[in-house]
């Protein structure tokens, strides 16, 4: 099963660099990049609720979605400002240096996650070889950016 998990991961972040991409072509054709993003939520929107309804999952109770805290609704705004933000920077930067600092900021804030265990992530202490793994990837973004 972690196979599994590992290879739907590197789908989803393979996906990633080519949705940058042609949402800043959808933004050359719609006056900008606020406007792909929001085009893009549209379509992920309509096509998640297809699925939902094909799979036939449980509307979501009002209760518990009450209950939730109020940082939990933000997630939609993150995803609209990448969304935006890489639309945005993907021809201005190229896929190579604008995912490599994507990858940078993510795992520096995945660590900093982990290590207060916030917003149900099992709590992991920074220590000397994430502080490294940390370091090694903004090498990276230097070596992809200036070679």
């Amino acid at each position: 099963m972690l196979t599994l998990w590992i290879l739907i991961a590197l789908l989803a972040g393979a996906l990633m660099p080519m949705q940058s991409g042609v949402n800043s072509t959808l933004a050359q054709s719609s006056e900008g990049t606020i406007w792909a993003s929001f085009i893009s939520f549209v379509v992920g929107t309509i096509s998640l609720f297809v699925v939902a309804l094909l799979t036939r999952q449980e509307w979501p109770v009002m209760a518990g979605l009450k209950q939730a805290p109020w940082w939990a609704w933000a997630g939609g705004i993150m995803g609209a400002i990448f969304v935006a933000t890489s639309a945005f920077l993907a021809p201005r930067l190229g896929a190579a240096t604008m995912m490599a600092l994507f990858v940078a900021g993510q795992l520096t804030m995945s660590v900093i996650l982990d290590h207060f265990g916030w917003a149900t992530f099992p709590q992991h202490s920074i220590n000397l070889w994430r502080v490294l793994g940390i370091v090694m990837l903004f090498a990276g973004v230097l070596l992809i950016r200036f070679n």
